[in-house]
């Protein structure tokens, strides 16, 4: 049976701990959204996260309550969607399987196939039609919603994707052989 999750606790943890809980749980922004494939951790003392040379204009959402969203842009082009977890630690939603409002979907990213919708963090920003405007938003109530599974899913752990510093820590998290993946995890 799922739940719709609505305890801040959840997310005041350690960010690599809320990336694995994360998985196969249901992500839905104004009703359009799916079931969460992909993550990333970025904790404090990460040198790849942008929480670690202090607070700044960009990364402030990082520095506040767990449970709210940290929306950037990446490399001026598209915007990342995270969910802040303990002080200054943040995951990175980087992919849905989707299943909810597939059409709107589908029009926001020109008709692409169901597949490549919203694997990558752009595509499903640009999908969901999450911009910086949700910045700082809470992410366990309107617009947002996750709603919590039952089941567990198979998971695959590997390094994290497009970073340079820090590339070698295993800190990404999917849904073994989920085809809604950014990039296939190797074996």
């Amino acid at each position: 049976m799922t739940t719709v999750l609505r305890d801040r606790d959840f997310f005041n943890r350690p960010a690599e701990s809320v990336a694995r809980d994360l998985l196969g749980m249901t992500l839905l922004f104004r009703g359009a959204g799916g079931v969460i494939v992909e993550t990333e951790a970025y904790h404090r003392h990460d040198p790849a996260s942008h929480s670690y040379r202090g607070r700044t204009p960009r990364n402030g959402a990082m520095f506040g309550p767990a449970g709210r969203a940290y929306v950037y842009r990446s490399y001026g082009m598209h915007w990342c969607l995270n969910v802040v977890c303990e002080p200054a630690s943040a995951v990175l939603i980087r992919a849905l399987a989707p299943t909810e409002k597939l059409d709107a979907m589908r029009e926001r990213r020109g008709g692409l196939p169901d597949r490549l919708l919203c694997a990558g963090p752009g595509r499903l920003t640009e999908a969901l039609g999450v911009t910086g405007a949700e910045d700082g938003t809470e992410m366990i109530g309107f617009p947002f919603e996750i709603r919590t599974s039952p089941a567990r899913p198979d998971m695959a752990i590997g390094p994290r994707i497009g970073i340079t510093k820090a590339a070698e820590e295993l800190l990404r998290f999917g849904v073994r052989n989920s085809p809604y993946l950014s990039k296939p995890f190797r074996s």
